[in-house]
């Protein structure tokens, strides 16, 4: 007799406990679950694939102690946020980050992004420089940079897991079945080792997991991913990158994992080019993709500091 299937999570499921609290934001005509904490200057903190806002765990009440309205939301198509059929492109994303500032009473905000929240921050910081106050992107090029990068074998490699998420409805498939686990295996690939053997990396792990499988959370994530690939040869992917030819103002810190396997600390290396503001790049010794995570006391005071 065949065990029934599991029930997949629902969106509530990623409104975890903590020093923090939830709650929902109208922006750019959807609506975005938000973590917040504290009271200050408005610090925004954009997460990547495969995660969600949880990611920053560490980082809320780190900045939250340091008199910061830190706030980490969803992206669009993530945990628990509206998930639309369409809006996974950069510009639309950048746009959502830029109204939520509003949203939020403010002007504008200290905009930190990781992996794909790493290209959304470069975007908004281009698109939508009144909105930046200062930008921080660990773990990613300039959407330029990387696009230049790709003429790199290794980096190719490195990314070769794009490809496969271009397939239609395959890769939802298996990030929601529940005898495979993708989730797990590309976190694996991409961390340091150092992460990679502690309870909070098998823990993340399973968080991750559970929120891939929430309904429509894999196809927007695969989303984001078909509109990077299939754009490049669009005129919507075209204009993308001739307005990302705008230099950065806002002083701009990025932070990479000297082992990222992922986005590979050369093929990052370049992006100052594209910041007229103040820029810093920082490598961290032993760290792989995920520095907010592998070291977060370490990328926790150098937020702090740069916010600042």
């Amino acid at each position: 007799m065949t065990a029934p299937e599991e029930e997949p999570p629902d969106a509530t499921s990623v409104l975890l406990p903590g020093p923090w609290s939830h709650r929902d934001v109208s922006a750019n005509g959807v609506r975005l679950h938000v973590a917040e904490a504290g009271e200050g200057p408005l610090v925004l903190l954009l997460h990547g694939f495969p995660q969600f806002w949880w990611t920053w765990r560490a980082q809320l009440p780190a900045l939250a102690a340091a008199g910061f309205h830190a706030v980490a939301p969803d992206l669009r198509g993530y945990g628990g946020s509206d998930k639309p059929p369409r809006g996974y492109d950069l510009p639309t994303a950048a746009s959502d980050v830029a109204a939520l500032v509003r949203a939020l009473g403010e002007e504008d905000a200290v905009v930190v992004g990781h992996d794909w929240g790493g290209l959304v921050a470069w975007s908004v910081a281009a698109l939508h420089p009144r909105s930046v106050r200062r930008l921080a992107v660990l773990s990613m090029a300039h959407p330029r940079q990387l696009r230049a990068a790709l003429r790199d074998r290794a980096q190719r490699r490195a990314l070769r897991h794009v490809l496969g998420f271009q397939l239609p409805r395959v890769p939802e498939r298996r990030l929601t079945r529940a005898d495979d686990d993708p989730v797990a295996e590309l976190i694996r690939r991409w961390a340091g080792p150092a992460w990679t053997s502690t309870a909070d990396f098998a823990e993340a792990v399973a968080r991750y997991r559970s929120a891939a499988r929430i309904p429509q959370a894999a196809y927007g994530s695969m989303e984001y991913f078909r509109w990077a690939g299939r754009s490049q040869l669009r005129p919507d992917g075209w204009r993308y990158a001739r307005r990302m030819a705008a230099p950065v103002t806002a002083p701009t810190l990025q932070l990479h994992g000297d082992l990222d396997p992922c986005v590979l600390p050369s093929s990052a290396r370049g992006s100052g080019r594209y910041v007229a503001g103040a820029y810093q790049w920082r490598e961290l010794p032993g760290v792989g993709h995920f520095p907010q995570e592998e070291t977060p006391d370490q990328v926790s005071e150098a937020l702090v500091a740069w916010a600042r």
